[in-house]
């Protein structure tokens, strides 16, 4: 399977999180990645421009009708829901919060899903609720592959527990153990991709 974009919702604990993972991600990572961090709706866009300063990717907030892009993070804006439309673009919405929160990491999930079928990553970071575990069911039950953070080696275990709980899952690493499997993965695929070719 060649997977075609990663999808990623973490909360409390997000900021240590991704300052661990985006900045070891390699300029020539393969895939989009769509992610949620449960931030306050006032935030600015402090997040994205801190993380892309420190990270050898493209790291930016998500815009309303963008093409993804490989190789590039898009974070979730704050007070907008941020969904993957069938054209491989981002859709952003201010319909009702969900699980409390805009954006919502099953809103996200639960579209990424629907476009991308099993060629998805779904990957569940710390965070203190339930946000993120119907839609990693969503995207297990097209086949997608599904990554959970241990919850012992997250600083808030509720959200990886409430995700382990809802169904089975591929992978349950530590966050060091993250940035491996991901290259293991993409690139295992993209050599598989190019044997096909030959």
């Amino acid at each position: 399977m060649l997977y075609e974009a990663a999808v990623l919702g973490v909360s409390a604990g997000g900021l240590r999180a991704l300052k661990i993972l985006l900045p070891a991600l390699p300029p020539s990572f393969p895939l989009p990645i769509i992610i949620v961090q449960h931030i306050g709706e006032r935030s600015g866009n402090y997040l994205s421009e801190f993380l892309d300063h420190a990270s050898r990717i493209f790291v930016k907030e998500a815009e309303d009708k963008e093409v993804l892009s490989p190789g590039t993070a898009y974070l979730a804006p704050p007070g907008y829901h941020t969904l993957v439309e069938q054209n491989r673009t981002i859709s952003l919405s201010v319909d009702p919060r969900v699980n409390f929160s805009r954006s919502a990491i099953d809103v996200l999930f639960e579209s990424a899903a629907v476009v991308y079928g099993q060629s998805l990553i779904d990957i569940i970071l710390t965070g203190a609720n339930r946000d993120g575990a119907h839609g990693l069911k969503a995207i297990n039950a097209r086949g997608g592959l599904t990554i959970v953070q241990s919850p012992q080696s997250a600083e808030a275990g509720h959200m990886p527990k409430a995700a382990l709980a809802a169904t089975s899952v591929d992978h349950i690493v530590g966050l060091e153990q993250l940035v491996p499997l991901l290259l293991s993965i993409t690139t295992a695929r993209a050599e598989d991709r190019r044997a096909e070719g030959r």
